[in-house]
């Protein structure tokens, strides 16, 4: 696929590093000659330097025979108007503009074809925030993804001596936790996935386990593979910039905050955008005497969210050292996610990794409804709509041992009624089925398919699975 990115900043520069390593043909525009040789210098893909709303760079860009715009750009301004030219002037079939503004939603007038022509947004500062927000709902799991509209989810977990599954196998999770289905699709142990998993794999301590199932038993498989923490009640967030006020705006109900900003006048406009129960504090997020002062050791939780990841490296150890129970950072350069990972910081959370699903989705050949990052862009779990008959896709009316997956991707659930033999959407009143998928399980038409893939270069046969043939017509 040839895809033109606008913008080579922080999430244009992580944008491009996912995609590149798809083989997809990559061109970045940006005004800034130096940032684009360094990008060219470090990764596969072609820089031009000019502004990206003039029809003249975007020509020179290759936008004549691109498939895809996504402008990621600093101003909501500049991405509005590049997707409004490539859709009007040149006819790309996709684009897609990060906006930060809550103004701009999906669904909003102003971004259908006779507005600004944006068929979709993305909004890393919410999709950081929504990501924390289900690791505070869930403090026991290191990564929480939703599939099927929220029928299935998706959790990391760290297995813990004492969880009823721990140093059991495979074969015995029925017995252990009746009534309650759940795939296990991939167990990592000291950083290294185990290659097969079977009936005799045993869970031991310390594992990390990536677990499907049906969202209404995500807290009890939680409890299966480690001690339940007690729920998150008081959070100090070191940060207040756009994801620091956003998250603190969504904890305002039924949780104790305390929010630390080093600049003065942000420290103002916080207080003046908070509810006065909410403490804005004015320091280093890095100052042993400020946490101890405010009781960092009292705290559920600590999550560093400021621009700066030394800072948040820092300061969540700080925080974990003077008694914090569970601390969170937020790194942007994944050298450093991988270094902390295994460390006293429980979670490293990366922006690109959080918002680059919501990419891929578009990228992926097929019906692709949702793509999760896994385990900093390293596996993948994508959730895909079965289109077609057994004489024109290769999924469709075979049993899941029929299907020819590759080598350690597993089927791990399928969500079977959220779409009519139409195609149209049945809606949640339908009750569709959430079905923990097994070898003789028969895949259906219009089924919603769940699969891990525990390395990216298989996600391009996954992707033929799904595809049909020229004789299909919807």
């Amino acid at each position: 696929m040839k895809i033109l990115i606008l913008g080579a900043g922080r999430v244009g520069e992580s944008v491009a590093e996912s995609l590149v390593s798809e083989k997809n043909d990559i061109t970045v525009i940006d005004t800034d000659p130096v940032r684009l040789g360094v990008l060219q210098d470090r990764l596969d893909l072609r820089g031009v330097a000019g502004n990206g709303i003039q029809p003249s760079a975007l020509k020179e860009a290759g936008i004549e025979d691109a498939d895809m715009l996504i402008a990621c750009a600093p101003m909501d301004e500049t991405n509005l108007v590049a997707c409004k030219v490539a859709k009007d002037v040149f006819s790309v079939p996709t684009t897609i503009a990060r906006i930060r503004s809550p103004e701009f939603v999906d669904g909003s007038p102003m971004l259908d074809k006779s507005g600004f022509a944006v068929d979709q947004v993305i909004c890393p500062e919410q999709s950081v925030t929504a990501y924390i927000r289900k690791l505070i709902e869930y403090p026991e799991a290191l990564q929480v993804l939703e599939f099927a509209h929220g029928l299935v989810s998706l959790i990391a977990v760290r297995a813990i001596a004492g969880g009823p599954l721990v140093l059991h196998s495979l074969a015995e999770i029925p017995q252990l936790v009746p009534g309650v289905e759940m795939r296990i699709v991939a167990i990592y142990r000291q950083d290294k996935s185990l290659a097969q998993l079977d009936g005799t794999t045993r869970i031991e301590p310390g594992d990390e386990v990536f677990v499907l199932a049906a969202t209404e038993h995500i807290r009890t498989v939680l409890g299966a593979l480690r001690r339940m923490d007690r729920s998150v009640h008081s959070v100090m967030i070191a940060g207040g910039g756009k994801v620091g006020l956003r998250l603190a705006r969504e904890l305002l109900s039924g949780y104790q905050l305390k929010l630390i900003e080093a600049q003065p006048k942000r420290c103002e406009y916080l207080a003046t955008q908070l509810p006065p129960e909410v403490l804005v504090l004015q320091g280093d997020s890095t100052d042993e005497e400020l946490l101890g002062d405010e009781n960092v050791d009292q705290m559920d939780l600590f999550i560093a969210l400021t621009s700066d990841d030394e800072d948040n490296i820092m300061a969540c150890l700080l925080a974990k050292r003077l008694g914090a129970r569970r601390v969170l950072a937020l790194i942007n350069r994944r050298a450093y996610a991988d270094l902390v990972q295994g460390t006293a910081i429980d979670i490293a959370i990366s922006p690109a990794q959080a918002v680059i699903g919501e990419l891929l989705a578009y990228v992926r050949r097929g019906d692709v409804e949702a793509v999760h990052s896994l385990r900093h862009g390293a596996a993948e779990a994508l959730e895909a709509i079965v289109r077609g008959d057994r004489k024109t896709c290769r999924m469709a009316g075979r049993r899941i041992d029929e299907v020819g997956l590759p080598t350690g991707a597993q089927v791990g659930a399928i969500v079977r009624g959220l779409h009519r033999a139409d195609g149209s959407e049945a809606g949640l009143e339908a009750r569709p089925e959430v079905i923990m998928a097994h070898h003789d399980t028969v895949v259906l038409p219009n089924d919603h398919v769940i699969i891990f893939v525990p390395r990216k270069r298989m996600v391009r046969q996954v992707e033929k699975l799904f595809q049909v043939s020229a004789t299909f017509l919807f």
